[in-house]
């Protein structure tokens, strides 16, 4: 496996999400953000920009690891774009992602950075929390495949030393026409005949094409192939194992890959029967509540009131609306309020998406249809 997990797994429950929105909004100035190096050039131009946390500090992620993620870690994702074509002016999505081992200190401090960079942007960006095997649409449809790996960065793999790896099985799985691969334990039973595996062993890197797998899951297993062995120097010895069987497994693989290994991971949230739900946070009589305004087919756009904040929780995401009337208290704590809820729903790890009143996204419009 890819380095060691973190002991503690992040416990969504626990967290009261105190630092994101909370007591850092408007409290991070603009010029502090300006003296975080990492920032420089964020946002002046069209295209992606992912930072991974380090050490309570904001990192650059390589390019070339774009859609790679590691487990153990917490991202900033930023895309930056032109709604019209026509005009110099930029618009933003920034999202902080959290993988499903991210420690606390981690998860916190993409939050925290992720209001920095807000701020330095004016308040322009379209805030996002993604976790990891929940992600949303525009989230995904940011990279052509999307690779959860274990552990965390700094126990990846070096190309200049592929002697020392220790074998990893990727599985690549086709879903709604995007590609995951996804680095699975070490034993047979994660094998399955509908879907392609690399074994990567460092110097032997080996295809294994299940029977029934598809063509396009097979193509993109042999591109990451081919840019091992570009990454590892040409030092690789690679092997396409077509139509296999699971019950059949090659004699030379077994030493590899054991009956029995690591215990499989806890399987996703299976998705609930839902209604949609929509919530007001309000401090208009003196003390802030959170109350239900309506839901189902009684949930209404014309429910929504400037002067407030309202949450709306849809079978997929959760929308948090801020009105151009919201006290500073009402927007302080409207993602803190957000996360609680979602929480407690019947989908805890939907992503939410906080929108201002004006700047609302399609899927917000959307979700009143």
């Amino acid at each position: 496996m890819a380095g060691l997990r973190k002991s503690k797994k992040y416990d969504w429950k626990d967290s009261n999400l105190a630092l994101f929105g909370s007591d850092l909004e408007k409290n991070i100035k603009k010029e502090s953000a300006k003296g975080e190096p990492v920032w420089e050039n964020a946002g002046t131009k069209v295209g992606l920009q992912i930072w991974r946390i380090v050490d309570f500090k904001v990192t650059h992620w390589p390019k070339s690891k774009y859609g790679q993620f590691y487990d153990g870690d917490s991202y900033i994702i930023l895309n930056t774009y032109k709604k019209d074509p026509k005009s110099d002016a930029l618009s933003y999505d920034v999202h902080f992602w959290i993988g499903r081992y991210s420690s606390q200190d981690e998860y916190g401090t993409a939050a925290y950075k992720t209001v920095e960079l807000d701020t330095l942007l004016d308040d322009k960006p379209i805030q996002h929390r993604e976790v990891m095997n929940h992600e949303s649409e525009l989230f995904k449809s940011y990279f052509k495949e999307i690779i959860y790996l274990n552990g965390g960065a700094d126990s990846g793999f070096k190309i200049d030393q592929p002697e020392s790896y220790k074998p990893r099985l990727l599985e690549f799985r086709k879903v709604d026409n995007k590609m995951y691969v996804t680095e699975k334990p070490l034993k047979k039973s994660s094998i399955s005949n509908g879907d392609v595996y690399l074994i990567d062993m460092g110097l032997t890197v080996i295809q294994w094409n299940g029977k029934d797998s598809s063509p396009f899951e097979r193509i993109e297993a042999q591109k990451l192939q081919q840019k091992l062995e570009s990454d590892r120097n040409g030092k690789v010895k690679s092997e396409v194992l077509d139509e296999q069987d699971i019950n059949n497994l090659d004699e030379s693989l077994r030493s590899v890959i054991p009956d029995s290994g690591p215990p499989d991971e806890e399987a996703p949230t299976r998705r609930q029967p839902f209604e949609k739900v929509l919530n007001r946070l309000s401090d208009s009589s003196g003390q802030l509540k959170f109350t239900e305004v309506s839901r189902g087919s009684h949930v209404k756009r014309s429910q929504l009131c400037s002067d407030d904040v309202f949450i709306l929780e849809t079978e997929t995401e959760c929308f948090v609306w801020t009105g151009k009337g919201a006290s500073i208290e009402e927007r302080k704590k409207c993602m803190q309020y957000a996360h609680h809820y979602v929480q407690r729903s019947v989908n805890p790890f939907n992503p939410i998406t906080v929108v201002k009143e004006g700047n609302e996204t399609d899927n917000f419009n959307r979700a009143f249809n």
